[in-house]
């Protein structure tokens, strides 16, 4: 079996060094913010953990495969290789960085998403090729353009790779900026609170964003498919990120605290990039390079709509918790002021 290349990953050295760059300030501060107490309460809810893992994969993997199944009834009107990276994005885990740095501007329970985020990219490395295998098994047209899958050399390679790069990127960073709180308490809420530093994290964020798109460029991904493919793609992305987030919210304000549906609702709809690629170049190991930049379009479109989604709900969900906790001081204070 051929060997699985160097570049797989992303489109350059450059690009690469970006990402791990990026995701490595911040969670180092985000690991330098977080009481540690708090994050290890937020691991020990594996109630919330199973529903948010639920929605992020079965859940919405099943939505996009009825709708793939749908348009597929047009043999004409979409690219095969378009229809399977439909299939391919809503099958892997919900992205890292943004969902961070958005959780934490939104004034929602961060600790609970770096949980969330950090389980459901080790999961994925082995339910996402379980969940791909699964929806293009079957005997549908746009799968005849598939190579067989890979075999287990190959897959003890991803997991070797994915596994080290999660360890370096996140755990590793999060775990020093945990030490360095522990130690230094009082300079961390100085640097990263009282200078504002933590707003790295928002920059590192932007970078994460252009070199997402660096790497499709890079690739020419976008002039291998019509124009109106790539239209639809763009659309039903946006239709697909309200189905997802629309599901999220309604489920989770029914027995959630508002900071936990903020961190659930910036999970579950969104997709990551970082550990999407390389998974979906070894499914398909051999896979003609044309059609592997063809399968990966869609969650580099979704990539940055779901950023500018986020982004505009920011705001809105950092009022909706500011309101609560304004209501909560008010109550105390009359509370107070009865005993007196």
């Amino acid at each position: 079996m051929p060997a699985i290349r160097s570049s797989e990953t992303l489109a350059d050295p450059f690009t690469h060094l970006c990402f791990s760059t990026c995701l490595t300030l911040i969670f180092f501060i985000t690991g330098a913010t977080l009481d540690t107490k708090v994050l290890l309460q937020n691991y020990a809810r594996w109630k919330l953990l199973l529903y948010t893992q639920t929605l992020s994969f079965l859940m919405t993997s099943a939505v996009v495969f009825g709708l793939v199944e749908a348009v597929a009834t047009d043999h004409d009107f979409m690219d095969p290789g378009l229809l399977v990276g439909l299939i391919f994005f809503s099958c892997v885990a919900t992205t890292i960085s943004s969902n961070v740095v958005m959780t934490r501007q939104a004034h929602g329970n961060t600790a609970l998403t770096v949980v969330q985020t950090t389980v459901g990219n080790l999961i994925g490395v082995f339910i996402t090729p379980a969940l791909v295998v699964m929806y293009t098994s079957t005997n549908a047209w746009y799968n005849d353009s598939l190579p067989a899958t890979s075999g287990s050399s190959a897959w003890g390679e991803i997991y070797r790779r994915v596994l080290k790069q999660l360890g370096l990127s996140i755990y590793l960073p999060l775990v020093v900026g945990q030490v360095v709180r522990h130690f230094f308490p009082t300079l961390c809420k100085r640097i990263f609170v009282d200078w504002k530093l933590n707003k790295i994290g928002s920059i590192a964020l932007l970078v994460l964003l252009w070199a997402t798109y660096d790497q499709a460029f890079a690739t020419s991904s976008f002039s291998l498919v019509p124009g109106s493919n790539m239209v639809f793609i763009v659309f039903i992305s946006i239709a697909l990120w309200l189905v997802f987030f629309g599901i999220t919210i309604f489920t989770a304000i029914l027995w959630l605290e508002r900071e936990d549906v903020v961190a659930v609702c910036m999970c579950v709809p969104a997709k990551g990039i970082v550990m999407g690629v390389p998974i979906s170049s070894t499914i398909w190991d051999g896979m003609e390079l044309g059609m592997q930049s063809k399968v990966q379009i869609p969650i580099v479109v979704y990539q940055g709509l779901q950023l500018v989604a986020a982004s505009l709900l920011v705001p809105v969900f950092r009022r909706w918790i500011d309101r609560k906790r304004a209501r909560e001081r008010g109550e105390g204070d009359g509370c107070e002021e009865e005993k007196d």
